[in-house]
């Protein structure tokens, strides 16, 4: 009686152990990497080439964020500081300039230093957008959403570290919902700030100034209202007329 089976058959059970192993491999390897801060981001708190201290720049010191970050109000993204920047003060005979924590900050600009090389701090970046997204840093801060929306208390974090998802889900809770985030475009590095800190007379003058509308009105038809962060935003929001994108092709270009 002849085979039932081909012979080809005889390696079946092995070819699919084969296979069955290689799937759960890269099952594991998915899972592995999709669990780690380097890509849930949150959590992620690299090691910088200097130990800059934000909460005590931005916190203590009551530094601008912008100082640093120079191109936040007019570019669609953030700029890392150049070396200069740290230079203005921490450059010869100003603040611990002679710190051991500065050594990369002196072979980049310090001439003189016997470990001059002239190369740019290399900074880490912590907050990456992904290639196939796109997002305006400009577009945001100018219509009054915090640093602090994205990026947590950075004034708080001595060693800075990544707060939030950034997900397409949190951008999208968001749009759909500005309210929750727009503010005062002056208050937007102050990431301390919250609604009970604004005068709610100051606040209607402004709308009325802006809208052309009464103040008294305005205020009138809050009457019912609690002063939050949500009925401030929602003027805001009618104000300037946000009205963020919600389809796929506003941040998938």
């Amino acid at each position: 009686m002849g085979n039932l089976f081909p012979r080809w058959t005889n390696t079946l059970a092995i070819k699919i152990a084969i296979c069955a192993g290689a799937l759960a491999t890269c099952v594991v390897a998915v899972a592995w990497y999709s669990w780690t801060p380097k890509h849930t981001r949150v959590g992620y708190m690299p090691q910088q080439p200097i130990p800059f201290d934000h909460s005590l720049h931005a916190g203590k010191l009551a530094m601008d964020c912008r100082y640093c970050h120079s191109f936040v109000e007019e570019s669609s993204h953030s700029n890392l500081p150049a070396a200069q920047v740290c230079w203005n003060c921490h450059g010869p005979g100003k603040v611990k300039s002679d710190s051991p924590k500065l050594e990369p900050l002196r072979a980049a600009m310090d001439e003189n230093y016997e470990g001059y090389t002239g190369d740019p701090i290399e900074w880490v970046q912590i907050h990456e957008t992904p290639d196939y997204a796109y997002f305006n840093h400009s577009a945001h801060v100018n219509r009054g959403v915090s640093c602090v929306e994205c990026h947590g208390r950075i004034d708080q974090m001595p060693v800075v570290y990544h707060a939030k998802s950034l997900s397409m889900s949190f951008c999208l809770d968001c749009h759909r919902n500005p309210e929750k985030a727009l503010r005062p475009v002056d208050q937007v590095t102050n990431l301390g700030w919250s609604a009970e800190d604004l005068s709610q007379d100051e606040f209607y003058a402004y709308l009325a100034e802006k809208s052309g509308k009464p103040a008294d009105d305005l205020k009138a038809a809050d009457a019912d209202e609690e002063w939050s962060q949500e009925l401030v935003g929602a003027h805001l929001q009618r104000l300037w007329g946000v009205n963020p994108p919600q389809q796929c092709a506003a941040c998938h270009h």
